[in-house]
């Protein structure tokens, strides 16, 4: 690939609560512009689980790739992101830890006033969030029978996902965009802010709840493409 030519591969990466069926707008937006895509399955047990499982995808890529992470998923992309054919991240809505940071020091001192998300007590390991409140927390700006169906079908997120620490930052070498979701009830848009400047990241902030990736994925898909031509 000569150094003007857009990265044509793409691998996205979901987050917590949910499965990789929330990227397929984004998927389809991208397709339709001729980029390979790809989606990661985290079986959200572990940090080094999902890490392992996303690299496992990226050793398919024919050739540089853009490494997408939502939620949760900005973490597994933050480690599984050294891999070598990785030449960009994008965090949508995500966490961004630093080197010995996990989701759960991410989110021990949250801003004033911020939403506390409704996630339930852990049981045998593993957390979801209170179904009744899914919709106004997780995905206020999608409609209610999706907003339903995502609640009824969440993928367990174990306590050694959510307490995993990232060991060397991909973004700390690699470049990086960052969505922030302004209307955001489960990462608070402040702490998106604070988390993308540390990076050093391109920011782009459009209204929109935690699933803007289905809420907006033309605003995803965008930033994605930018990222890819490495604007």
């Amino acid at each position: 690939m000569s150094s003007g030519d857009p990265i044509r591969n793409v691998v996205l990466v979901h987050g917590g609560f949910v499965d990789g069926g929330g990227w397929q707008a984004v998927y389809e937006l991208l397709k339709a512009d001729g980029y390979q895509v790809s989606i990661v399955q985290n079986p959200t047990l572990s940090l080094a689980g999902d890490a392992a499982a996303t690299r496992q995808i990226l050793d398919r890529q024919d050739g540089p790739t853009v490494l997408v992470g939502h939620s949760y998923g900005g973490a597994v992309i933050s480690e599984a992101g050294t891999h070598d054919k990785v030449a960009a991240l994008v965090y949508i809505a995500a966490f961004v830890p630093d080197k010995g940071e996990s989701v759960n020091t991410l989110i021990a001192d949250p801003p004033p006033g911020a939403p506390v998300p409704p996630i339930l007590p852990p049981v045998d390991g593993f957390l979801f969030l209170d179904r009744d409140k899914f919709h106004g927390s997780f995905a206020g700006d999608l409609p209610a029978d999706r907003a339903a169906f995502l609640a009824d079908s969440q993928v367990p997120w174990g306590l050694d996902a959510l307490g995993g620490a990232v060991t060397e930052p991909a973004w700390r070498t690699k470049p990086s965009w960052y969505l922030v979701a302004s209307d955001d009830k489960m990462i608070p848009p402040p702490a998106q802010r604070a988390m993308s400047e540390r990076a050093g990241s391109v920011v782009a902030e459009v209204p929109g709840s935690h699933a803007i990736y289905e809420s907006r994925p033309d605003a995803v898909a965008n930033l994605i493409k930018q990222a890819a031509a490495g604007r």
